[in-house]
């Protein structure tokens, strides 16, 4: 039986969901018989192949760069999870949104700053207008929320892909859990 190929990316987030994976522990060497990761935060290769099984992306689409990687591991995989309630919802990083980048700006770099004020565009990639869920970006196929969604619950969802049916993430993870 061919394994099958799995890609990971990071966006804006915290990588708790990341994490909460590698909280599978020893389930990972069950996991590793089955799957190949072949680009992920978490394992050295460095550009993603031409097409992979299944792409797990972690985090909101906050900037430029955020949004190239989401359409990227979408044309590249044949299914993708949204994981995660920043990935889901937007979450904290969309927390901006109402505010404005600007108002962000000048509150986080010159009214607390302790030392110098400095200048955002120095330290920060250009932002988005609004930092937005990757379904807004790029069609999702499955979501798995949480903050971030328990091992148990991303371990549930990678075995039933495994065989062959389709989870009920509703079932082991919720908003905020």
């Amino acid at each position: 039986m061919s394994k099958i190929k799995v890609a990971t990316v990071w966006l804006d987030g915290c990588s708790g969901c990341h994490m909460s994976f590698l909280d599978l522990d020893e389930r990972l060497i069950e996991l590793a018989e089955h799957i190949e990761m072949v680009y992920s935060p978490v394992v050295d290769p460095k550009s993603l192949p031409e097409q992979v099984d299944l792409a797990i992306v972690e985090g909101a689409v906050s900037n430029e760069d955020d949004r190239q990687k989401a359409l990227k591991m979408r044309a590249h995989s044949k299914y993708l999870i949204s994981l995660g309630d920043c990935a889901v919802s937007g979450n904290v990083p969309s927390m901006r949104n109402p505010i404005g980048n600007e108002r962000c700006f000048q509150r986080a770099y010159h009214e607390l700053a302790d030392m110098q004020a400095q200048d955002p565009a120095t330290v920060v990639p250009p932002l988005l207008e609004r930092a937005l869920p990757v379904h807004e970006v790029v069609k999702v196929d499955l979501w798995l929320q949480g903050c971030p969604p328990p091992a148990d619950a991303i371990y549930h969802v990678l075995t039933e892909l495994l065989a062959g049916r389709t989870p009920d993430a509703t079932a082991v993870s919720r908003f905020g859990a």
